[in-house]
């Protein structure tokens, strides 16, 4: 006799697949809604070839499944594409049909975000979004400004300057950097020490480390980073040698862009200069809202939960989302064991 299926899970990348092995755990049947043609498309499509996870394996980890003991600390691209490839097998993730839940697990990375800048589309360079970049090997000897908010694009303007790319990226907004080292040690100490504490651990040690970089026109947020993760999704920097770059001026940082006229870029206090290439690594929106109907309940305009964390993943009348908090990895698996004891206990109700 067939198995009736209980829930729909809409979209196979990590959130997804997650969802589905708790699910597995619970022997609650489900099926796997994906649009495009495999699973983890955004990591095996729209991930430059550099791309390293940039937290500890251990908290890079889905549920139920560790990592080799062999994998490097920093899970680079190719091999976290085996290890999904690896948990699908091993929970043996097999669409069905028809179902009484729905989980969102379509991400919100899912559209890329492309800010409006006055002469953009007549710039006479190239543009591309990071979704699309894949190695600085093609921009050498070029002109290159790099437009983005967190870790790719200081990722991506390190590529690009150590490919012989003359680089300028452009920081809008006060930010957190730290190192790996730093921040693998404050996600050992949360576990044993109030926020604000480790806050505060986080930034000293930021400041040994990176010194005053206000003179290199980046400035640090005045919230601690664990507390502005926590409240706007927000992720801290972490430093793969761009700072180094910057310091000794290979890499410029100017402010935000005020217009474009042909190739020439104008900043904020007039400053303008010539570029041959904008990359803009300006993250993702969430598609949710524009595909999923009656769920205004749930989803705000942008996407994204209306409930604050950590109550945003469940809704009314069967509806969950997975991952749509800005909360990366750890999210996942918060939100993805909650949903299952969620519907696991609606469904003992129900039956």
């Amino acid at each position: 006799m067939e198995v009736q299926t209980v829930v729909l899970i809409v979209g196979a990348g990590p959130p997804g697949l997650a969802t589905a092995s708790c699910l597995t755990q619970l022997r609650i049947p489900y099926v796997i809604v994906e649009r495009e043609d495999c699973s983890a498309f955004l990591w095996r499509n729209r991930a430059y070839d550099r791309l390293k996870l940039h937290l500890v394996k251990e908290f890079c980890e889905l549920p139920h499944m560790p990592y080799p003991v062999d994998a490097p600390t920093y899970i680079p691209k190719d091999q976290f594409l085996k290890y999904l490839e690896n948990y699908i097998e091993c929970f043996d993730i097999r669409p069905k049909c028809m179902s009484k839940f729905l989980v969102i697990a379509s991400g919100e990375n899912r559209a890329e975000n492309i800010p409006i800048i006055p002469g953009l589309h007549g710039f006479a360079g190239e543009t591309i979004h990071s979704s699309r970049y894949e190695s600085g090997a093609a921009y050498s000897g070029k002109n290159v400004l790099v437009v983005g908010c967190g870790n790719s694009r200081m990722e991506i303007a390190y590529d690009l300057a150590s490919h012989g790319a003359n680089t300028t990226i452009v920081i809008r907004s006060p930010v957190h950097v730290v190192t790996k080292e730093i921040i693998r040690l404050c996600m050992t100490l949360i576990q044993y020490i109030p926020l604000n504490i480790v806050d505060d651990i986080l930034v000293r040690l930021s400041n040994f480390v990176f010194g005053d970089l206000s003179k290199h026109d980046i400035l640090r947020q005045k919230i601690g980073p664990l507390l502005l993760k926590e409240k706007s999704g927000r992720s801290t920097v972490i430093d793969v040698g761009t700072i180094s770059l910057i310091k000794n001026d290979t890499i410029q940082v100017l402010g935000d862009i005020s217009k474009i006229k042909g190739n020439i870029v104008e900043f904020e206090g007039r400053k303008e200069s010539s570029f041959d290439a904008i990359v803009f690594a300006t993250g993702y929106k969430s598609m949710a809202n524009m595909w999923l109907k009656n769920g205004e309940s749930m989803l705000n305009d942008d996407g994204l939960p209306k409930q604050e964390f950590p109550n945003h993943w469940k809704g009314a009348n069967g509806l969950y989302c997975a991952s749509l908090a800005k909360r990366g990895f750890a999210g996942i698996a918060m939100d993805t064991k909650n949903i299952a004891n969620g519907i696991l206990s609606s469904y003992h109700a129900r039956t």
